[in-house]
């Protein structure tokens, strides 16, 4: 596997199941970056939560779109169309087949809303 792709701790398998309560803060409190999991899943979607920090890489999703909203820290998401900053409280949607390259600045926690199928690193 890429040595990019190995330093991330992601894995797709549903922590919360209906109706339990998820405190978003203390899951990620407790984590290190590069960590991504499936929150729970919500008809077709799943909720992921990431902690990151630094560099992801420049990759794409043929099939889905991508949903970000940053709870803590500030993210920056490159396209070949130029960037979006986004702080807490704020979120932008990437579309299907776009490559975009995110880019944490220093500990960032983020909600990401996706098909079930994606691929968390890219097609």
């Amino acid at each position: 596997m890429d040595k990019t792709v190995d330093r991330y701790d992601i894995a797709k398998d549903v922590l919360f199941a209906p109706q339990q309560m998820i405190d978003v803060t203390a899951v990620a409190a407790a984590q290190t970056p590069w960590w991504n999991r499936t929150l729970t899943e919500v008809n077709d979607a799943v909720v992921r939560l990431g902690v990151l920090d630094g560099d992801f890489h420049w990759h794409k999703h043929d099939e889905e779109d991508e949903f970000f909203y940053v709870v803590e820290g500030v993210l920056v998401i490159e396209t070949e169309d130029g960037a979006v900053r986004l702080a807490p409280g704020q979120g932008v949607t990437i579309p299907r087949g776009k490559l975009h390259f995110p880019r944490a600045q220093g500990r960032v926690v983020v909600l990401m809303v996706e098909k079930g199928t994606v691929v968390p690193t890219g097609s």
